[in-house]
């Protein structure tokens, strides 16, 4: 069965099979997008950013005005949108920024 076929047909036209068919290959495609959204975690603001890195407020402000991490925050107007994931990935490539708990690279040479 075509999904393309499926979607011109008339529902009253339709067997129960193509119906069941057609809402699987849907509820497919919907529990694939919010998995994907699950996986991003979303943060707002100054605050957000004190959170994604664990650190304070003034601290997160100056790793927002470093420029490392500008792939990662969407800004309109005064609204700031940052993707944690991508964020620390940013700041793991970086190097600039440690992330608790993980060595640097530099730490990992030194032996």
């Amino acid at each position: 069965m075509n999904i393309d076929e499926l979607k011109q047909k008339p529902v009253a036209m339709m067997t129960g099979e193509e119906l069941s068919f057609l809402i699987d290959s849907r509820m497919a495609t919907w529990a694939t997008e919010i998995a994907s959204l699950s996986q991003r975690r979303i943060y707002y603001g100054i605050e957000g950013i004190a959170q994604i890195f664990g650190c304070s407020v003034p601290t997160a402000n100056r790793i927002k005005k470093s420029g490392v991490i500008d792939d990662a925050i969407t800004q309109i107007d005064r609204q700031i949108v940052i993707d944690g994931n991508l964020a620390l990935e940013l700041a793991k490539k970086a190097g600039t920024i440690r992330v608790k708990g993980e060595k640097t690279a530099k730490e990992n040479d030194v032996h």
